[in-house]
């Protein structure tokens, strides 16, 4: 198996963390940077990301979280939020991609145009579905990363959403999806079981 084969096998949800392991700040960031390469809609990268080290605050965040203990426990709590507005972030993306020499400035002109005359019009709902979407992408990618790296982490959607969002002051365009627990796993997860290829599979060939 290849290295990558073997931390999609080994990664598993765990739910109990040693509470006084640190993972640093620019570790995390490191994680984070390389989540970004996931893919996503017109590149337009609608996740955004809280990351919660403070123990006091995660405590708090528990209450909300359906008491779970790895909310308090882990290193630290990866927020994963969707952007249903990313598109106003079309010119900056595109941009940078001239600056760093992916397209030329036309291509760049005709993608923001573009870009601004068709999501401003998508309804919000779908916006959301798209960005929600977009994030997990980038979640997944965060797990493997971390787990890579010898990091455990479990993803949390179990939580009271509009709490989250009201004690953070979300702004209106951006909305929790889920959170994950990052640490160092004090006990191991449990096994789980997966369906048949082909139970879920159909080809036409």
């Amino acid at each position: 198996m290849s290295q990558l084969d073997q931390i999609v096998q080994q990664r598993k949800s765990v739910r109990s963390y040693d509470p006084k392991y640190v993972i640093s700040k620019e570790e995390i960031e490191n994680l984070l940077r390389l989540a970004s390469e996931a893919p996503s809609s017109s590149n337009l990268q609608p996740w955004r990301v809280m990351v919660i080290k403070n123990k006091e605050l995660q405590k708090e965040l528990r209450a909300i979280g359906n008491n779970q203990a790895q909310i308090e426990e882990s290193s630290a709590i990866v927020a994963i939020l969707g952007d249903s507005e990313a598109y106003k972030n079309a010119e900056k993306i595109f941009n940078q991609n001239v600056e760093e020499g992916h397209v030329s400035q036309e291509i760049a002109n005709n993608t923001i145009k573009n870009t601004l005359n068709f999501y401003p019009n998508v309804p919000e709902e779908t916006r959301k579905l798209i960005a929600a979407y977009d994030a997990g992408a980038f979640a997944m990618q965060f797990m493997l990363l971390a787990k890579d790296r010898g990091y455990d982490t479990v993803t949390m959607g179990g939580f009271d959403k509009e709490k989250f969002a009201k004690r953070f002051e979300l702004p209106a365009n951006v909305f929790p999806i889920t959170l994950i627990a990052l640490g160092k796993a004090q006990a191991p997860a449990f096994g789980t079981s997966r369906l048949p290829v082909e139970s879920f599979t159909t080809f036409y060939e």
